[in-house]
């Protein structure tokens, strides 16, 4: 697997994220980085990073962790804990492999702010859709 090439191609085409400003930054088999650069737009009522934004950080980290498995994998669940309100310049989302088997896979997905505290702590669940690569 083109860990690189995959990358490059979820960031140049999962438009939701590009709009939203997500890019992942590290990408390996099983293991991921994401970022979210904050901005005005994306705060609650609270003046917080809106809940749904923390999610999909969370989730695209996790499509580029499962994904560098080599299988076109899709969540098929998502389960998140906030801990601490989402707040300063950036959030960044680190995904790891608990379980990936043929066809099913979990993953712990934790979120941090840009002083290394912990946001959020997310589990995805995952399908394999296809043995082929998503970026092949």
């Amino acid at each position: 697997m083109d860990c690189e090439k995959l990358r490059d191609f979820l960031n140049n085409n999962d438009l939701f994220c590009r709009y939203c400003g997500i890019k992942i930054t590290h990408i390996a088999p099983g293991e991921a980085e994401a970022e979210l650069q904050i901005t005005p737009d994306m705060m609650n009522s609270r003046n917080v990073v809106q809940g749904g934004a923390i999610m999909t950080l969370a989730d695209f980290a996790f499509a580029g962790a499962s994904n560098a498995m080599g299988h076109t994998t899709v969540s098929t669940g998502l389960n998140i804990n906030f801990l601490r309100p989402g707040s300063g310049k950036k959030l960044i989302a680190k995904a790891k492999k608990i379980h990936h088997g043929r066809s099913t896979c979990l993953y712990q997905v934790d979120v941090f702010n840009e002083e290394n505290k912990l946001v959020a702590a997310v589990t995805v669940s995952g399908f394999t859709v296809d043995d082929k690569p998503v970026a092949g």
